[in-house]
């Protein structure tokens, strides 16, 4: 019990002496851009640009979206050989995790498209970790160099808006493609109504994980705020991001599928009793 306090107090001297460090430093650090050119290359990314083998200078989002979809190819193949056959009656942690979350998009697919969710649930699971897994990739700080020869932080890839907006349009595609396989040309109207879907989720998505960026940038360029303040920001809004995106993404996904594969229902002609 007395060491836990004595732990309590050291950590609130040192908070206590962080706060003081960061109220004697008044003036901007960055002394090389402004504010401006620093937030402006976090949506653009016109300034820092990073060669593709050589080939093009592409966006940081380009390479971060590479790596995470290489990393995740490769962690599922590792799960397929090495996990899912060692799978037991009784689960253990790992396999209870990922039953979990299987059933949890399975379960959404099925609640909002219950005639026709094959498909669907493989999609938005896969929609889902992809979501959750780019964002918080940009946790790990994995450095690159740009054409300029200055190393920087691999963004998280849906904060580019490009890829955004391909992952929107990949899912409205998607729920055409639904509609299509279940009601034909019907499908396709139902669709085509929601038109401003792709735009909506894409610039929902692009949005949200674009503001923590920004703040926390805003953040990061200050030496007033620069200590421990950006760590607790970074961390919350990367994982509120990834968990939020993911579950509204998949959830609108879900349910507009589940609306343009809603079978027509044909009025005949009236029959006496």
């Amino acid at each position: 019990m007395k060491n836990r306090k004595k732990g309590v107090i050291l950590w609130l001297l040192i908070v206590a002496l962080l706060l003081v460090a960061a109220l004697a430093c008044s003036s901007p650090a960055g002394e090389e851009e402004s504010v401006q050119a620093a937030m402006r290359d976090a949506v653009l990314h016109d300034i820092n640009r990073i060669s593709l083998f050589g080939i093009k200078d592409v966006n940081p989002g380009l390479i971060s979206a590479f790596s995470v979809t290489g990393i995740l190819i490769i962690v599922s193949v590792l799960i397929r050989i090495l996990v899912i056959p060692r799978f037991t009656y009784i689960p253990g942690r790992f396999q209870l995790l990922l039953e979990t979350l299987v059933g949890a998009f399975d379960g959404m697919a099925k609640e909002n498209s219950p005639h026709r969710n094959k498909g669907l649930g493989l999609y938005i699971f896969t929609a889902g970790v992809y979501i959750f897994a780019s964002t918080i990739f940009e946790l790990f700080g994995l450095q690159a160099v740009t054409t300029e020869g200055i190393s920087i932080a691999l963004p998280a890839p849906l904060s580019d808006v490009n890829a955004a907006i391909a992952l929107g349009c990949l899912s409205y595609l998607f729920i055409v493609c639904g509609g299509i396989m279940q009601n034909g040309l019907t499908g396709v109207g139902r669709a085509l109504k929601e038109f401003s879907l792709p735009i909506s989720m894409s610039f929902r998505l692009f949005g949200a994980l674009l503001s923590g960026l920004l703040v926390t940038e805003l953040v990061y360029y200050y030496i007033t705020l620069s200590f421990v303040l950006p760590v607790v920001i970074g961390v919350l809004f990367t994982l509120l991001h990834a968990l939020i995106q993911s579950y509204v993404l998949t959830m609108l996904t879900a349910l507009y599928y589940g609306e343009v594969t809603e079978p027509v229902i044909k009025k005949g002609k009236n029959h006496e009793a």
